[in-house]
């Protein structure tokens, strides 16, 4: 009697200790895929077409959660539903990586910078919407010609544009007058956002309706936050060169 109930203690104990090694394990595995699903998912940046804003070898985090959730949300996607979980709208301003219509295999980041019902144009290089020129003021020249495909060093017209709400920030103008520095009016549906990248002149974004278009609100994934790391463009990929001045910086 006496050895059954000393033996006993020690055979629950081993039972709660596998229950909780069973917890901590299952934690570590599911841990990161919530994380990624429901909060933060990491993206890089492989081009230029974003630059000044976000650089060619940015890392970043993008806030799942800013505009609610839809299945591209969901680790590779599955349409278990359609629309949006805790929707809302992204504001004019915000850069946003979404899902691109025509391929929705492939995620793009660009900035808003028209809503439902806006119209949209380009006039030599200017941005308008509905009818009202977007306030721009040029700024130092920017110092990197591989931004707009020249390895050369050359200085590119930087501007500073801001939107009726307040928002600001700089765009690059590679080319005066280049192919979509003057447009047509673009008119955004109903649910769907109008994007561009700042670097105007080295960007495919809704100004080429037939590659990238006008963006349903449930492609967007999320808002562009926190550089986490940034490599500096052409640096040895075994010992990359980090841009330290940019790690901890947020996109705006």
């Amino acid at each position: 009697m006496t050895a059954i109930q000393q033996a006993s203690p020690p055979s629950r104990w081993i039972k709660v200790t596998l229950v909780v090694v069973a917890v901590i394990l299952l934690s570590l595995v599911f841990s990161p895929i919530l994380f990624r699903t429901f909060l933060f998912q990491p993206f890089n940046m492989p081009s230029n077409s974003m630059t000044p804003t976000v650089l060619y070898g940015d890392y970043f985090f993008v806030s799942k959660y800013a505009y609610g959730y839809t299945h591209y949300s969901l680790p590779f996607s599955p349409r278990l539903f359609s629309g949006r979980i805790f929707g809302s709208e992204p504001a004019r301003g915000d850069v946003v990586v979404f899902r691109l219509p025509k391929d929705d295999s492939t995620d793009y980041i660009k900035r808003v910078v028209g809503l439902p019902g806006d119209r949209i144009q380009m006039k030599e290089g200017q941005l308008y919407i509905n009818g009202i020129a977007v306030a721009h003021e040029p700024l130092a020249d920017f110092a990197g010609g591989d931004s707009c495909g020249s390895n050369d060093g050359a200085r590119i017209k930087r501007w500073r544009e801001t939107l009726p709400n307040g928002v600001s920030y700089e765009t690059l103008d590679c080319v005066k007058n280049g192919f979509y520095d003057n447009t047509n009016v673009y008119t955004v549906p109903a649910g769907h956002f109008f994007v561009m990248g700042d670097n105007r002149d080295n960007s495919t974004d809704s100004r080429v309706l037939s590659a990238v278009g006008y963006i349903p609100l449930e492609n967007i994934v999320g808002r562009a936050g926190l550089i986490f790391y940034s490599r500096a463009s052409g640096s040895d990929p075994v010992a990359p060169g980090a841009r330290s001045e940019r790690i901890g910086t947020f996109i705006h």
